[in-house]
């Protein structure tokens, strides 16, 4: 069983560069030619590894949104109680 029996993987270097909106645009493109058949076994199977890649981009893309929003929150709970502190104090210290 020789490895030359087998297609080449398709190149998917692309999909690193997709925004969100594009990879899921795609996907959904992906998986709809996927649900209507009509394509090779070959063909097929290249859809599918690129749809796995799509989504793969996608939930890195959701990861990096998590990621930001928690920073995002975690500095708004820390600057809160700065903030209120500063305000106390400024507001003592003009009076």
């Amino acid at each position: 069983m020789a490895s030359t029996d087998h297609p080449a993987a398709p190149d998917l270097s692309d999909i690193a560069g997709l925004g969100y909106e594009q990879a899921r645009e795609e996907l959904v493109q992906v998986v709809s030619r996927l649900e209507a058949g009509g394509t090779s076994l070959e063909e097929s199977l290249a859809l599918w590894e690129r749809g796995e890649a799509l989504a793969t981009r996608c939930e890195q893309w959701l990861d990096g949104a998590r990621e930001r929003l928690d920073a995002a929150r975690t500095r708004r709970a820390d600057a809160g109680g700065d903030s209120d502190d500063d305000r106390d104090d400024d507001g003592a210290g003009r009076g």
